[in-house]
């Protein structure tokens, strides 16, 4: 016996919307790229134009211009043609945190160097700001390291979690 499916609420998708926008704007990130990524997250196919967007969120075009635009920097969505169209579409992964967490080199790499850079400027790792950058910089270079680490386990997870999925499809077959 199958379950039956459950319609899609819109009002409870719009309380999703702003209730991760939310989450994610106490995390950091801007305000509407944070309600973008939900709205993309919440739409069945993760796939919506500006207009749609612009539409969902009632917000200007300039608007989710600047926070697709703020998204794709940071790797969270990518920007596709529509086919047969001259309109992008905006769409985020199914597994979109993975794709974030694995392009870490984006956000740290460019600190890293920032730091270390600034270490002989304050006096060398001897004076106490250059030991706070030198402790900074190895501090996200192991950050680094574990997040390459976490990034192959999900990724062996994910290819014993479709492998489990291929033979129990294969057993109903």
């Amino acid at each position: 016996m199958t379950p039956e499916p459950t319609l899609r609420d819109d009002a409870q998708v719009s309380r999703f919307v702003e209730r991760l926008g939310g989450a994610l704007t106490d995390a950091g990130l801007a305000r509407l790229p944070s309600r973008v990524f939900a709205q993309l997250m919440a739409d069945d196919d993760g796939r919506m134009t500006a207009a749609e967007l612009t539409e969902a969120l009632q917000v200007s075009p300039a608007a989710i211009s600047g926070a697709v635009r703020y998204l794709q920097q940071v790797r969270m969505i990518s920007r596709e043609r529509e086919k047969g169209s001259r309109r992008d579409v905006f769409v985020v992964m199914d597994d979109a945190w993975h794709d974030m967490m694995i392009n870490h080199e984006l956000a740290y790499l460019p600190l890293r160097e920032a730091m270390a850079a600034g270490i002989p400027g304050v006096g060398g790792p001897s004076t106490p700001a250059g030991a706070r950058l030198a402790l900074s910089v190895e501090f996200l270079e192991f950050i680094s390291a574990e997040v390459d680490g976490i990034a192959a386990r999900w990724e062996a997870r994910c290819a014993e979690r479709a492998e489990q999925a291929a033979r129990h499809t294969g057993r109903r077959a």
